[in-house]
C-alpha cells in the first residue's frame, strides 16, 4: 500500500534529524544565517529567531533544514532591500525550508539547483522578483502552505522537475500563479489561486535540455478572478499570458483537471493550445507542440470568458446565441482528449473530444516517492552540463527568450572566450535594455563556472 504524503514527509524529517551527528544550530539577529550553514553539517536544522536578515543564503549541502521561530507572529525575515539578487538557493538533496519570510529580492525567493528530496513549507515570499519558489532539475519534492505575491514572472515555478506535489498554497497579485513547466509526474492541489494575470499554467518552453510536460493533475484548487495586468518581462514566455486566464494548458499531455472552482476569469477558464499559440517559439523543432489526452473531470466552473477571444465568443454564440461567457476553449490541434460531462460547461472547439472513462483521480494521492531518491552525482567531466541544467537553463533556453537571451545568441557573443564568459558569470553588468540584471553566480567555483560556459558554447540543438 502506497503510504500518504505525511508519512513520506515525516518520514523524509525524521532521516535527516536522525542522521550521525545532527545538531540544532541557533541563529539570532545580528548573525548571519550562512554562517550557520558553513558550519552545519549533513542532518543539521539551522533553527532562526525573529528579527531581520540582510543576505543571500548558499545551501551546497546535503540534508540542511532551514527553520524559521515563530514568535507571537513576529517571523525571521530575509529583506533584499531591492539590491539583492536572491533570497535562498540550495543546490543540495535533502534540503528542507521552512517558516521564512521573504521579501524585496530582484531575483528569486528561493531557488533549486538540481537538488532532490526537497521541502518548501509555509513561508512568506513577497516581491521576491521573477520567481518565487522555483526548484529546477530536481526530483521528488514538496511545496505546501506558502504564501506568495508579487512575482513578476511565476509564484511558484517548477521546472524540469519529477515527482513534485504542489499543495496548500495561496498565490496572488503575481503574472503567473503556479506554473509546471518542462515536468514530469506532478500533482498541483488545494491552492488557492487568484487576482494573477494567469492563475494555473502547464505548458512546455521549448529550447531547454528537458523538452516534455506530462502526467500533471490539477485538482480542487479555487482558480478566481485572474485578472491582474500582465506586468512580466517584455518578450518573455509569459508576457504572453492572456490577463484574465484561468487553467492554461499548452503541449502538455496527458493533463487530469478535475474539482477545481474557477470562476471570473475574463478571458477564460479553461485553455487548451499548442506551442503555434506563441508566435516567437512556434517554429521550434525539438518540441512536440500539441496538447494531447486532456481530460476534464468535474469542475463548478461560471463567469469565465467574457473577454475571450471573438473568434472564441463568435462560436460560443453559434451554438447559443445569447451566450456572452466561454469556460473552455481548445484552439490547439491536439488529440484524443475527453470531457466527463460536456454538458456542464460554455465550451468551444471540445468537439472532437470523447466521454472521459476516467471518473476520479482519488486513488492517486501524492505523486512523491516511497524512498528519497539518491543524491545525484555528477562526474567531474560533467560539473559543467549539470550546472547548465541546474542553474542556467531555466533563464537560458537554446533559442527562445525567456528571462534572459537564449544560448545561442550568448554563443554568437561569446564564441570561442569561455573565459571571459565564466568572468561575466561572475560578476555580470546590465548591458541590455530588453532584459533584467543577470544576478551573480559567483558563489559557483571558478572552475565550475569554466566549465559551464565551455557547455554552453559548445552546445547544439
Amino acid at each position: 500500500m502506497k503510504p500518504n504524503l505525511l508519512t513520506i514527509v515525516m518520514a523524509i524529517s525524521l532521516l535527516q534529524i536522525t542522521m550521525a551527528d545532527a545538531s540544532e544550530i541557533v541563529v539570532k539577529p545580528g548573525q548571519t544565517i550562512q554562517s550557520a550553514v558553513t558550519a552545519a553539517k549533513p542532518g543539521d536544522t539551522i533553527l532562526i529567531e525573529p528579527g531581520v536578515y540582510k543576505e543571500t543564503v548558499y545551501i551546497d549541502k546535503d540534508n540542511v533544514t532551514i527553520r524559521g521561530i515563530i514568535v507571537s507572529g513576529e517571523w525571521p525575515t530575509l529583506e533584499g532591500e531591492k539590491i539583492r539578487n536572491d533570497a535562498i538557493l540550495y543546490s543540495g538533496s535533502g534540503i528542507t525550508v521552512e517558516n521564512m519570510k521573504i521579501i524585496n529580492f530582484k531575483g528569486n525567493g528561493i531557488m533549486g539547483q538540481a537538488g532532490n528530496n526537497f521541502v518548501i513549507r509555509n513561508n512568506w515570499i513577497i516581491d521576491a522578483g521573477i520567481y518565487g519558489i522555483f526548484p529546477e532539475f530536481g526530483k521528488n519534492g514538496l511545496i505546501e502552505h506558502n504564501v506568495l505575491s508579487g512575482i513578476e514572472d511565476a509564484a511558484i515555478y517548477v521546472g524540469m522537475c519529477d515527482n513534485v506535489d504542489v499543495l496548500h498554497n495561496e498565490v496572488f497579485d503575481s503574472v503567473a500563479g503556479i506554473e509546471i513547466e518542462n515536468t514530469r509526474h506532478a500533482i498541483v492541489d488545494g491552492n488557492y489561486v487568484h487576482d494573477n494575470t494567469g492563475g494555473i499554467l502547464v505548458f512546455i518552453t521549448p529550447g531547454l535540455p528537458i523538452n516534455t510536460n506530462y502526467d500533471v493533475i490539477v485538482r480542487n484548487n479555487f482558480v478566481v478572478n485572474n485578472n491582474h495586468v500582465n506586468f512580466a518581462i517584455p518578450g518573455s514566455i509569459v508576457s504572453f499570458v492572456a490577463k484574465g486566464t484561468g487553467i492554461t494548458i499548452m503541449a502538455s499531455d496527458d493533463v487530469i483537471v478535475e474539482d477545481n472552482i474557477i470562476t471570473g476569469n475574463e478571458f477564460i477558464g479553461i485553455g487548451i493550445a499548442g506551442l503555434e499559440y506563441i508566435s516567437n517559439i512556434r517554429s521550434d523543432p525539438d518540441s512536440e507542440p500539441n496538447s494531447d489526452r486532456v481530460q476534464i473531470l468535474d469542475n463548478m466552473m461560471w463567469g469565465n470568458g467574457k473577454n475571450a477571444l471573438p473568434q472564441v465568443l463568435e462560436a460560443r454564440r453559434a451554438v447559443a446565441p445569447d451566450a456572452q461567457y466561454v469556460d473552455i476553449a481548445n484552439v490547439g490541434q491536439g488529440g484524443s482528449g475527453c470531457v466527463l460531462d460536456k454538458t456542464r460547461y460554455k465550451a468551444v472547439g471540445l468537439d472532437g473530444y470523447s466521454v472521459c472513462k476516467k471518473k476520479s483521480t482519488a486513488a492517486t494521492t501524492t505523486y512523491t516517492l516511497d524512498e528519497p531518491v539518491p543524491v545525484r552525482q555528477i562526474a567531474a567531466d560533467a560539473k559543467g552540463k549539470a550546472a547548465y541544467y541546474g542553474i542556467c537553463a531555466g533563464c537560458h533556453a537554446y533559442g527562445a527568450k525567456m528571462i534572459g537571451p537564449p544560448t545561442l545568441a550568448i554563443q554568437a557573443m561569446y564564441q570561442g572566450r569561455p573565459e571571459a564568459l565564466a568572468q561575466y558569470i561572475a560578476n555580470p553588468v546590465k548591458v541590455r535594455e530588453d532584459y533584467p540584471e543577470m544576478p551573480p553566480q559567483n558563489y559557483i567555483a571558478e572552475d565550475v563556472r569554466l566549465e559551464v560556459a565551455k557547455f554552453m558554447l559548445a552546445l547544439k540543438k
